[in-house]
């Protein structure tokens, strides 16, 4: 059971009903689906269709009532993988398209789009995602866009509901939803990333800086790193989208950006959530948890610089400490936290993480200080429009010619 603590920003909203709030939220986006169509974007290597989450997911999907469309962004798949991965949604009676990024026609229009001169990054879930925005703006038959991951083993239909309903029913008003849930799994605290690289660094850019709207802001949210989120289509035609692992940070920047506060809300979606874990790979920067870190810094690092703030190779120095400073009382807070509620603490892999995570820092710093632009966002799909007014026709042609 959730608190009900209203902090930050931005408006919190809690998991505080019971099972049975399942049927009346179906029943209520149902109706408000009728004038705000709801689709569901589904990212997937096809790796994960032979895991144990997407069977899962997919028998719930089979029950949701009320969405427009599910489109599974595929990546990482030949033809027989992709036919195999469309075949998976057989019986499903909301309308599935599977968007190829491998495929011959999708590559296609990579190259067209990269001819233009425009920035669309390296084959990643960022361009993935973007491409298959811009498959789902160009069908122009939803309001609504929800993206959860694809490897949630303690998957339910009640996540989706709850991430959906601020962003669908239009009494409430909101154009951004980010899900949060307890990473607790298997009797252990997990989230090292959120705990302990995040939150810790989030307060020490805090404390050096002073107050930083930017930084109330990310600070705000109870699970900044949560994959989970809906969107108003207007706003998924405004955001930019970052091609490495700084897609969730750099989204919450862009959503910063493109909208109000009291348009933005976070939502409670699960009380238990658990999906695959990252090596911490202490001593490889370009793989698991440090390439994820060193792009998560590298990006809050540019978005606060594109606010006006001021950071030398002074201001990283002291940050070095600070962290450190700060990781480890976080550190503290939670192995309390564990043992009052009898989970298993390694207080070794703990500081062992802390540690990745501080050199995760001094090397973000320095390619921050080295290239302060670093490799651009992909451009919204307003621009893109612009430069290719025919874009949304050639992608729904080439979508729509692979599901046949």
């Amino acid at each position: 059971m959730s608190d009900f603590y209203q902090v930050g920003v931005f408006t919190t909203i809690h998991n505080l009903g019971t099972p049975e709030a399942l049927e009346r939220l179906e029943a209520e986006l149902v109706v408000h689906a009728r004038t705000r169509p709801t689709a569901l974007l589904l990212p997937a290597l096809y790796s994960e269709f032979e895991g144990p989450a997407m069977p899962r997911i997919i028998a719930e999907l089979a029950r949701v009532p009320y969405l427009t469309r599910i489109v599974v962004s595929l990546d990482h798949a030949d033809r027989t993988q992709f036919d195999q991965a469309r075949r998976a949604f057989d019986g499903i009676g909301t309308p599935v398209t599977v968007v190829w990024h491998d495929g011959p026609r999708l590559q296609q229009l990579y190259s067209e789009v990269q001819a233009t001169g425009l920035p669309i990054g390296d084959q990643g879930k960022g361009r993935s995602c973007w491409m298959t925005y811009g498959a789902i703006l160009g069908e122009s038959d939803v309001e609504v866009v929800a993206l959860h991951d694809s490897d949630i083993v303690t998957y339910d239909r009640s996540m989706l509901a709850r991430l959906c309903y601020p962003v669908t029913n239009p009494n409430l008003g909101y154009m951004f939803a980010k899900g949060f849930y307890p990473r607790v799994g298997r009797n252990r605290m997990h989230g090292r990333v959120t705990r302990l690289l995040m939150t810790p660094l989030i307060r020490s850019l805090s404390k050096i800086l002073g107050p930083q709207p930017l930084l109330s802001y990310m600070d705000s949210f109870r699970y900044v790193l949560a994959g989970e989120f809906a969107m108003d289509v207007d706003l998924v035609r405004t955001v930019r989208i970052p091609g490495d692992w700084g897609l969730e940070v750099g989204l919450l920047g862009e959503v910063y950006r493109n909208t109000s506060l009291r348009r933005i809300c976070q939502v409670g979606v699960a009380d238990r959530y658990d999906h695959k874990h990252q090596a911490v790979s202490l001593n490889d920067p370009t793989t698991g948890l440090m390439k994820m870190t060193v792009d998560i810094c590298k990006s809050l690092f540019r978005q606060l610089a594109a606010e006006g703030v001021v950071m030398s190779s002074g201001t990283f120095r002291t940050l070095q400490a600070a962290y450190v400073r700060t990781a480890e009382d976080t550190l503290l807070r939670f192995h309390h936290d564990a043992m009052l509620n009898g989970l298993d603490f390694d207080r070794h892999a703990e500081e062992t993480a802390v540690e990745a995570f501080a050199r995760a820092i001094q090397i973000a710093s320095k390619q921050f200080l080295d290239d302060p632009l670093g490799a651009p966002l992909i451009p919204n799909w307003n621009r893109v429009i612009a430069a290719m007014p025919r874009i949304f026709d050639d992608l729904r042609d080439a979508v729509r010619a692979d599901n046949e």
